[in-house]
């Protein structure tokens, strides 16, 4: 009779817990991301304006086609927030294949734009798929490692997912060194996240270092860009780096207004592609800098709380992924624009233009976005919190 009592006692109390407990979804996130592209949108058109109105007779050319495609990728975001995260586990390997597939298509139909071969163009509709990639590497990754459980502390498990990843990376690096860095650096983190173990991630980033350097070494163009980072002042390449430099310097505290750069007058060349925050110092100062750069902080942080309460291994580390990736983006194009690291064409996320880019990311945030509705919250760790 006791143990009856006592059964039902421990049933009314896990029903109770049940009831008290809610489900999360992260808002904050999705403000801040919505943020980001309002003000994406707001830059792209005051460094574009004159450009475009010299090259198209339209100042609105590059502001509609990067309005257009961030309504796509809002659509894409609702989807992938509505869709359960755990799907991708299931059909991880083929979306690599896939990713895999077009990343080798580009280097034999793919469209020569600006000097870059990275581009697939079909019927007047450009696609980059090194920013597939990345999100199926995402995938790809999270849904491996979370496969293999505490295995990931072996050096040869280690090995393997590099060794995994490596065709994409030398796929996307023959035509995109930039991005090929970006992918290996979202695997790095992952790995590094789900590890216990340091010292083979100094071995590895030495292997990569290495590789590197003598990828530098053979390919002309990278060692120029290491000239015009070392001496922007005289080197052939270094004027893009320079006007950067400038329009910086010449922001000040508040700078000078927004729309009121001088340096976007075709001095910084496609001011509204990777250099897109040296204009907003100069059109906003250091403290619009300051301020975006905070925005991507807390967006840092919200990642960092959604995978702290996640209860599943795969959604975890796919929002690992995420971090990894948009985390990378932002360092280096900041590192860039000031001179920190030679001149990559790294894009600022979710400021700069270019429309695979930003559908790809909001996809990422609606992922992300699904994973922190899957986490169920105690009422009592809410009033604690």
């Amino acid at each position: 009779m006791a143990e009856r009592a006592t059964a039902e006692i421990k049933r009314r109390r896990k029903e109770k817990k049940r009831e008290t407990s809610v489900f999360f979804f992260d808002y904050t996130l999705l403000f801040i991301t919505l943020f980001l592209l309002a003000f994406g949108l707001l830059m792209v058109y005051s460094t574009s304006s004159y450009v475009a109105e010299l090259k198209f007779g339209r100042a609105n050319y590059y502001f509609v086609k990067q309005l257009r495609n961030t309504i796509l990728g809002l659509v894409a975001m609702i989807i992938a927030s509505n869709l359960d995260y755990k799907i991708y586990k299931r059909f991880a390997p083929w979306i690599y294949l896939v990713s895999l597939v077009l990343v080798f298509l580009v280097l034999v139909i793919g469209k020569e734009i600006n000097g870059s071969k990275r581009w697939i163009v079909i019927k007047g509709i450009s696609f980059q798929p090194s920013e597939l990639a990345k999100l199926a590497m995402i995938i790809f990754i999270a849904a491996f490692l979370s496969s293999i459980g505490s295995r990931i502390d072996d050096i040869k498990t280690v090995a393997k997912t590099f060794a995994l990843a490596a065709p994409a990376f030398v796929g996307i690096a023959i035509t995109n060194l930039s991005n090929a860095i970006i992918v290996m650096a979202i695997v790095l983190i992952i790995v590094f996240i789900s590890s216990r173990r340091y010292l083979q991630f100094v071995l590895t980033g030495l292997c990569l270092a290495f590789v590197g350097a003598v990828y530098i070494m053979k390919v002309g163009y990278r060692a120029d860009r290491i000239d015009a980072w070392l001496n922007p002042e005289t080197a052939k390449n270094g004027a893009q780096t320079l006007q950067g430099l400038y329009a910086i310097g010449s922001g000040g505290i508040m700078g000078k207004g927004l729309g009121q750069s001088i340096q976007k007058l075709g001095h910084v060349q496609e001011a509204q592609n990777d250099m897109i925050f040296s204009i907003i110092c100069e059109e906003l100062g250091l403290f619009g800098a300051i301020s975006v750069i905070v925005l991507f902080a807390l967006m840092i942080y919200r990642f960092a709380v959604i995978i702290n309460y996640s209860n599943d291994t795969f959604g975890a580390l796919v929002v690992v992924g995420v971090l990894g990736h948009i985390a990378t983006q932002v360092v280096l194009n900041i590192a860039v624009v000031t001179n920190t690291i030679p001149n990559t064409g790294i894009s600022l996320p979710f400021i700069s233009y270019g429309g695979t880019s930003v559908i790809f990311l909001l996809a990422e945030i609606g992922i992300v976005l699904n994973v922190s509705k899957c986490i169920r919250i105690e009422e009592s760790d809410i009033e604690e919190g």
